[in-house]
């Protein structure tokens, strides 16, 4: 392996680490929101997730990412600023606003200590401003962009350390063992490539996911009396 691919994989695994401190752990990703709906149980966690990375975050946030690593990349910080609103726009829910832009601006506060001085700062001036809500999603494909990572490598990666959460919510949630989460995640292997193949084809024109049930249940996990998860 080559030097250069070794510092991508390096990069790509501390940013999808779900030690991570962007604020990941926090999320179930809408899975706690299923749960108290009564709607998924054990057999159900795989199915869910599959349709959650096909319907809703690979058109949205995979889409999102793969966009503003380009923009990124070319120093076009208007272009970053402009998918990093209608990413915002596109989640319908309160709380999944909320998580996004909250492990996203965490994030972005560590720009400097992990890439150097002055990274992203250009950006992260346009977060300040309120000219850019700062989705995770985005400030993801621009560290990955600075860190030198390649497109695809960061979507894969993103999409990796969703899946990673959304197992880790299971886990904590009682739905799955420790060794039902790690066949779980290999299992998602191939649904997260086709995916990223997706991301990386399409335009900012189709960006936005299709999932009615995880917003229904989102919002209902807003008004629930007690919660595990801030998603």
């Amino acid at each position: 392996m080559a030097a250069d691919d070794i510092a991508q994989l390096l990069v790509s695994l501390q940013l999808a680490d779900s030690a991570f401190p962007s604020g990941l752990y926090t999320l179930s990703h809408g899975l706690e929101g299923f749960l108290q709906a009564g709607i998924v149980g054990p057999g159900d966690v795989g199915g869910l997730l599959d349709d959650l990375l096909v319907a809703s975050v690979g058109p949205g946030d995979a889409t999102a990412l793969a966009i503003a690593h380009r923009a990124a990349s070319d120093g076009d910080w208007d272009a970053m600023a402009g998918v990093d609103r209608l990413l915002f726009a596109s989640k319908l829910n309160a709380e999944m606003r909320a998580g996004s832009t909250r492990s996203g601006r965490a994030l972005l506060g560590l720009a400097e200590e992990l890439f150097g001085e002055g990274a992203l700062a250009e950006y992260r001036a346009l977060v300040r401003a309120r000219e850019a809500p700062g989705c995770q999603p985005v400030v993801s494909g621009a560290c990955y962009a600075v860190g030198g990572v390649s497109c695809q490598r960061a979507v894969a990666s993103d999409l990796f350390a969703f899946t990673n959460s959304f197992c880790g919510a299971a886990l904590r949630l009682r739905l799955l063992d420790h060794r039902q989460t790690q066949a779980l995640l290999r299992r998602a292997a191939p649904v997260i490539e086709a995916v990223t193949a997706d991301a990386l084809q399409r335009s900012i024109d189709d960006l936005g996911g299709f999932a009615p049930m995880a917003d229904v249940c989102s919002a209902r996990h807003e008004r629930a009396d007690a919660r595990l998860f801030a998603s």
